[in-house]
């Protein structure tokens, strides 16, 4: 068990070091996990990508940063998959929208909800990393967007998108594949810590929470689910996930609701019991009650 938390530490460290400096693509590695036949997941640096294979199509969830295309390129070959025609952004983070530019440009048609195409279109700056990134090129642009939802029939599935509003930020979606009783989370969910939200761009803990419960209501004890970061999870998982967004939820509104400020709500220690479980990822609890207490 210890061994497993600090190769996920430093998997997290990774991810954190790619926001913050410059990618060194060579080092990175990105590894196909088949979910099902047609399903994998690809772990490399950033948020997990989903890759749905078949004669209709190649179809691909988030894709990373841009110096890694063409290595995902080669891991969607050796599964037997080809270029992506489709491709979907669960939200606008670079880790997860990075490589849009090439992907468009190599022919992907790309969907998102409207606020990611608001986020790649304007340039943003994420605080929390003071990481400021560009606007993104018309050929990143998502060219279908939509404010609820979009589903897909292809492959011999039905794909839901379903959109979370006010959870990680403003414009996420998770997917789900009806038959194949997968679901990608995007950054709904952080497998096994700590999540950031972004609260500079709508995100909100509450939001979180009721993004879970949106999955945990599509799921059953069968279903795989692709986190955002983190290893391939299940319902089981998802709940204690839920479970800790749940309690710290509780703790820091009732500390807000009695006027504490943000560095009051740090020393009054509220998520002491969970940070041995829970913070051991990109943020121990005091820096994380910092990120996330104005959207409590």
């Amino acid at each position: 068990m210890i061994e497993k938390m600090m190769a996920l530490s430093g998997l997290l460290l990774a991810g954190v070091l790619a926001l913050t400096a410059p990618l060194q693509a060579g080092d990175v590695k990105i590894v196909p996990a088949q979910v099902t036949p047609q399903i994998y997941m690809l772990a490399g640096e950033g948020g997990n990508i989903g890759l749905f294979t078949g004669a209709d199509g190649t179809f691909l969830i988030d894709d990373q940063y841009a110096p890694l295309t063409e290595k995902i390129i080669e891991a969607i070959n050796s599964v037997g998959g080809e270029y992506p025609e489709f491709l979907i952004n669960t939200h606008y983070h670079g880790d997860h929208t990075g490589g849009n530019e090439n992907m468009g440009q190599g022919g992907a048609l790309i969907f998102s909800h409207h606020n990611v195409r608001e986020r790649l279109q304007a340039g943003s700056f994420l605080e929390a990393f003071k990481m400021k990134r560009a606007a993104v090129s018309r050929e990143g642009l998502p060219v279908v967007t939509f404010a609820e939802g979009i589903t897909f029939h292809l492959n011999g599935d039905r794909v839901r998108v379903i959109h979370a509003p006010h959870a990680h930020t403003d414009g996420d979606s998770f997917i789900f594949f009806t038959a194949a009783n997968v679901i990608h989370a995007g950054d709904l969910f952080f497998n096994g810590f700590y999540p950031f939200i972004d609260v500079n761009h709508g995100g909100t803990l509450k939001g979180m929470i009721t993004g879970v419960d949106r999955i945990l209501a599509l799921a059953d004890n069968d279903t795989k689910i692709v986190p955002g970061h983190g290893p391939l999870a299940d319902k089981a998982e998802l709940l204690r996930y839920r479970e800790m967004l749940s309690v710290a939820h509780a703790r820091l509104s009732k500390l807000k609701a009695a006027g504490k400020s943000a560095q009051q709500a740090i020393d009054a220690r509220p998520l002491a019991d969970l940070e041995e479980t829970w913070g051991n990822g990109l943020f121990k609890g005091d820096r994380w009650i910092e990120l996330i207490y104005s959207g409590v």
